[in-house]
């Protein structure tokens, strides 16, 4: 997620870190490879020439120039003034005085819109809600049945009116539905279409007119880059939008959408999609996501995915498994499968700060394709031979490497790492250093 911009615009600024001092030629230069690093980004160029105009009058009217660490302090200024262009302030969802809160999703064929009802819905219901489902697109083919499978995995109810083709009519009984059951969240999915046509805005009027939503949301494919952009002024001219769910933010190493959005529409980015799964989808943050532009890092998102993939009881189990030293394979391979819950490891290491995910990409790849290895091993071992890993003599070792397709070496690598890691933690927990609570897995 914005890798390469990220990358450009850090080797930039880090010509400036280290002077002492620094004139007005210095910082000119640098915010000459910062526009340049946010042109190759697809930001829209009206966008990038305030941008740097911001900078360059904050930083050369004497805010910089005086200071006596005027290389923190530009960088200071570079990421206040992106979390401005990125939204300033993080955007909440308009809820209800008197429930049900009505979403309405809309947004080109295409953009994902039914999917993203999904992971909306399930998002939702993590801090609350009770949400129903409303299948409004009649047009594309097995639309409807896409969202009731998807309703049926999240254990999410859809209300849909097969055989009725009239869209705000769906939308209205689907919000009567709601009410009767007790439910205070209903998600709309309406139909896209391959452009923006008089036909496709006056059936969401009439949706619009029907239901009374609290939130328009649009949903855009952030890698169009200036045409996710000129979609959502189209929409917001015709229709008038609330706020933005900007998907496939985890595959666009440049970011120009997401950059230039805010600016050009005076809309804000509420959610960014950030890869398939179906709880991939994050309520954007200006502010974090500045942090982790500029590489550093965001921790805060880090801390609040490890919240959410591991229970606290399991974490105290864990601890005591540690203290008695009783922790076996079982326990390592559960604490890998919490830590995928979290997200790849590219996503993970660009939260942490000073890490380059772009620059350490082969570590990266070799770190995923070590635990897959690990994984393979141990799923490749009887429950016995899991809990007491003293079992594992030679040839079981030699049966456990040709069942996960490795080799007996890897097996005894992995075996000879596990020891080690469980001695480390236990010596460290031993000396209180987590505060008596293991928040974070062994790995």
């Amino acid at each position: 997620m914005f890798a390469g911009l990220g990358e450009k615009l850090q080797a930039a600024l880090k010509l400036l870190r280290g002077k002492g001092k620094l004139t007005e030629k210095d910082i000119s230069l640098a915010l000459r490879e910062v526009r340049m690093a946010l042109l190759a980004a697809d930001v829209n160029l009206q966008v990038v020439r305030d941008f740097i105009s911001a900078v360059k009058e904050r930083a050369v009217g004497g805010e910089v120039l005086e200071s006596l660490t005027p290389g923190q302090q530009i960088v200071k200024i570079v990421h206040e003034e992106l979390v401005k262009l990125l939204g300033g302030t993080t955007n909440r969802l308009n809820m209800a005085s008197k429930p049900p809160t009505v979403l309405l999703l809309v947004g080109l064929q295409g953009a994902g819109k039914t999917t993203q009802a999904g992971k909306l819905a399930q998002l939702l219901r993590k801090q609350g809600k009770f949400p129903l489902l409303v299948a409004c697109d009649v047009y594309r083919p097995a639309a409807i049945l896409q969202l009731e499978t998807l309703g049926k995995k999240l254990d999410i109810p859809v209300f849909s009116l097969p055989g009725e083709m009239n869209v705000a009519e769906i939308a209205r009984q689907g919000k009567e539905s709601a009410m009767r059951q007790g439910r205070d969240l209903v998600i709309i999915d309406t139909a896209g279409r391959l452009h923006i046509d008089e036909l496709l805005m006056q059936e969401l009027k009439d949706v619009q007119r029907a239901v009374l939503p609290h939130e328009v949301l649009l949903v855009v494919d952030g890698m169009t880059g200036q045409d996710a952009v000129q979609v959502a002024n189209s929409f917001n001219s015709a229709l008038g939008i609330d706020g933005i769910i900007m998907t496939k933010l985890d595959g666009d190493t440049r970011g120009g959408a997401a950059l230039s959005v805010k600016a050009v529409t005076g809309k804000p980015i509420k959610f960014i999609g950030v890869g398939e799964k179906l709880d991939a989808l994050e309520v954007f943050h200006p502010d974090r996501m500045a942090s982790r532009i500029l590489g550093m890092g965001d921790v805060l998102s880090l801390i609040e995915k490890a919240e959410q993939a591991f229970d606290q009881k399991k974490a105290d189990e864990m601890e005591r498994k540690m203290r008695t030293q009783s922790f076996n394979l079982e326990d390592y391979l559960d604490q890998m499968q919490q830590v995928k819950k979290m997200g790849s490891l590219e996503q993970l290491m660009g939260m942490i700060p000073g890490f380059s995910a772009a620059k350490q990409v082969k570590d990266i790849e070799l770190g995923e394709k070590k635990l897959k290895s690990i994984e393979a091993i141990i799923c490749s071992m009887t429950i016995k031979e899991r809990r007491k890993p003293e079992l594992l003599d030679g040839s079981r070792r030699r049966r456990i490497a040709k069942g996960s397709g490795t080799s007996v070496q890897e097996v005894n690598r992995m075996l000879k790492e596990f020891e080690h890691a469980k001695k480390l933690v236990k010596s460290l927990t031993d000396k209180g250093r987590h505060g008596g609570k293991m928040k974070f897995p062994l790995m």
